[in-house]
């Protein structure tokens, strides 16, 4: 079909712009940091309550568990509760597609199909085309919550959380000013954060990246196959560490007998197959599935159904694991609309291609019959492909602020290869008014985040919600 004059792929730069500056009439940037909790707000214990019904009912009371720990991690099982929060306010109408839970937990390291070490988003379950500043807000309360967790002082919080948003900003305007190719081609990998932050860190904190980057390189499917496996009668088989690991010996969660679930698992993987190119085809066709073992993930993961799954190559010193994990709906779809994709599975696989610079090469999904009878949607990855991850817990002020001016530019990169890039930037400017807007939202947010951790405390302390050990 032709472009119309209409279409955002024929305007010119210009008019661009003009878009985004027209959105300041409707949308004023200092507008941003004006958050209060709707006089209709649900109750915080209800959404998640809301959530647990489709989920496993014997795992729910380990999130709750893991949510109970902390403001922090309440605050990583708690998307559902942001967005009906972010759903409630003004927005740009600037849409890009969003990664849905942008906290910086859910950024980190991963292995490229060319064997670098990246660092990007790595979660995308609830990923969906909207307004640009939900994760922008997402991620920022984050930083001040993580930095309460850490007893920073609130200048220095509210600093760390201004330099994300400054960098998200600054990213936006100069992948404004890019071409195309080039945006899409931008990445973040380690050689180039050291070239990044190098001036502002010391000796410890550089030896601290190279013990992540060598900790990373270590986990793999082979590093899986010795923590997770052990071998039995001559054969390879998951451990059995319930509820956290679970084989499929030891299971009856879906109704069915462990033969049952084998022949499911095998017919998983065949559907699987239909999804992935002929290229990735060939090479999984080059391994035999072994077992399968049920494996809690995750914060506000728990009680999704997620298998991890063993294959063997040319012998038993060639493994593959991947991961099977349920898609359910997106907690952004009762405000932002339902996904293009009917299949969730494939909602998260394309959200994750087109947000993420180097994405898995074993990214597929299906929609498939449980033995249960319940139709559910998976998508599937590798378990563990150079994965790493910072302990917020640990860092000292200065990794912090390098690491939080990563997730800026990091997701300003994401939202500029899906959204209109040349408008986002024209709708921040060049001042630092957004930023000081999103700093106060922030520290609201962590407010009201306390708050509903204490919501959760005091119905774990009345019986009204079961929770076990958050191991």
């Amino acid at each position: 079909m032709a472009a119309t004059s209409a279409d955002p792929a024929r305007l010119d730069v210009e008019e661009r712009g003009d878009i985004g500056r027209a959105a300041r009439a409707k949308v004023s940037r200092s507008s941003h940091g004006d958050w209060s909790p709707a006089a209709d707000r649900p109750d915080s214990v209800e959404v998640l309550e809301a959530q647990a019904t489709t989920r496993v009912p014997e795992l729910v009371p380990i999130r709750y568990g893991r949510m109970l720990a902390t403001p922090f991690t309440f605050y990583r099982g708690a998307a559902a509760i942001m967005a009906a929060d972010l759903g409630a306010m003004p927005h740009t109408a600037l849409n890009v597609q969003l990664c849905g839970d942008a906290h910086i937990s859910n950024f980190g390291g991963f292995g490229a199909p060319d064997r670098t070490l990246v660092f990007d988003l790595n979660d995308f379950d609830e990923t969906l085309p909207g307004p640009w500043e939900w994760d922008v807000k997402r991620m920022a309360a984050s930083i001040e919550i993580a930095g309460r967790d850490r007893r920073f002082p609130t200048a220095q919080r509210r600093a760390l959380v201004a330099a994300a948003v400054a960098e998200y900003r600054a990213a936006m305007k100069a992948f404004a000013g890019q071409h195309n190719l080039d945006v899409w081609y931008a990445r973040l990998d380690v050689d180039g954060i050291r070239d990044r932050y190098s001036e502002q860190a010391t000796g410890k904190d550089l030896k601290a990246v190279r013990k992540t980057v060598a900790k990373a390189k270590s986990k793999d499917s082979l590093r899986a196959l010795n923590k997770l496996t052990h071998v039995v009668d001559g054969r390879l088989r998951f451990i059995s560490a319930p509820p956290l690991i679970m084989p499929i010996e030891d299971l009856n969660t879906l109704g069915a007998e462990p033969g049952d679930l084998d022949q499911w698992m095998r017919d998983l993987l065949d559907k699987y197959m239909d999804t992935v190119s002929n290229d990735l085809r060939h090479l999984l066709e080059n391994y035999e599935y072994v077992h399968m073992a049920r494996k809690v993930v995750g914060v506000g993961s728990v009680g999704t159904r997620a298998w991890v799954i063993l294959l063997e190559g040319r012998d038993g010193n060639d493994p593959l694991v991947l991961q099977a994990k349920e898609a359910q709906a997106s907690v952004l779809e009762p405000y932002a609309g339902a996904s293009v994709y009917e299949e969730h599975g494939q909602r998260v696989v394309e959200g994750q291609r087109l947000m993420q610079a180097a994405g898995d090469i074993f990214l597929g999904w299906l929609r498939i019959d449980a033995p249960d009878g319940t139709c559910r949607d998976f998508y599937l990855r590798q378990l563990w492909d150079w994965k790493a991850s910072v302990d917020i817990s640990l860092m000292t002020p200065e990794r912090l602020w390098a690491y939080v001016e990563s997730c800026g530019w990091t997701l300003a990169r994401a939202h500029a290869r899906s959204g209109d890039r040349q408008a986002i930037a024209a709708y921040l400017g060049a001042g630092a008014g957004f930023d000081k807007a999103i700093v106060r939202f922030a520290s609201a947010y962590a407010d009201q985040n306390e708050l509903d951790h204490a919501v959760l405390l005091q119905a774990a302390a009345d019986g009204r919600i079961p929770i076990e050990s958050g191991i």
